[in-house]
């Protein structure tokens, strides 16, 4: 399938590791000029790695800056998460101190993206946007209430945006991850062993293969390569009815009837 991406700028939002970084390094095969945006850079750079900007998303000015500084781009992506990096289940155990980041970092974040990006997108009257977002979002997981309640703000602002772009031809679309190694999924395990009686802890794989075993019906990991196709492909023209929409790639885990 040709994508005819080539020649198109991107900027990435939490390009520097993890699913991001996938991401972003796939666009660059594609053909596209990568513009990564991550609050740590001192990373291996990578064949195929963009070119990155250090910046706080939480902070306006910081995403306006580098909005600014690229111009008109094509594709805008946000791949930034974090936790609460503590087990809330149940939720009376976190503090409400405890939502403050969560919530600025996986939701405001994402706002800051979209507002600094949308005018141009629109007056272009072409381009996309894609948040990364969870299945936690979908499912009022208990695990982390704060890192579920921050992700389902997110794919509600998306139908938002998406509705608000979409006169101008600007698609907006989410992709929600299932089990996925990565930093964020680790922290989520390390906050469940350590609520465990010693002889209860479990390693990360055994963890991560049991629970697959009960959430997955395919019963297997997913992984970044996966969300960094699908990522490329609603970039480009075989997308271009696709807006407002929750892609799960997860294993069968949120089924909706």
């Amino acid at each position: 399938m040709q994508l005819n991406l080539a020649g198109q700028k991107v900027a990435v939002f939490g390009a520097a590791r993890g699913i991001g970084r996938v991401i972003a390094e796939e666009f660059v095969r594609e053909g596209c000029a990568v513009h990564g945006f991550d609050r740590d850079i001192a990373v291996e750079p990578g064949p195929n790695a963009p070119a990155l900007s250090a910046g706080d998303a939480t902070r306006y000015a910081d995403v306006c800056a580098f909005a600014s500084g690229l111009g008109a781009v094509d594709h805008v992506v946000f791949c930034i998460g974090v936790g609460s990096g503590k087990f809330g289940f149940p939720f009376w155990q976190l503090d409400p101190g405890d939502w403050t980041r969560v919530l600025e970092v996986n939701l405001i974040s994402a706002v800051n993206v979209a507002h600094a990006f949308a005018p141009m997108l629109s007056a272009r009257k072409h381009g996309t946007m894609l948040f990364l977002v969870s299945v936690a979002g979908q499912i009022g997981s208990q695990t982390d209430p704060p890192y579920s309640a921050a992700k389902a703000g997110l794919i509600n602002f998306m139908q938002c945006a998406a509705k608000d772009l979409a006169p101008y031809g600007v698609r907006v679309n989410a992709l929600s991850p299932g089990m996925v190694k990565t930093d964020l999924n680790e922290s989520v395990w390390r906050a469940g062993q350590e609520k465990l009686a010693p002889e209860k802890r479990q390693d990360y794989e055994t963890w991560g293969e049991e629970k697959i075993r009960k959430v997955s019906p395919l019963g297997r990991w997913q992984t970044p390569a996966e969300y960094a196709a699908m990522a490329v492909f609603l970039a480009s023209e075989h997308a271009r009815n696709i807006t407002g929409q929750t892609l799960n790639i997860d294993g069968g885990q949120v089924m909706h009837s």
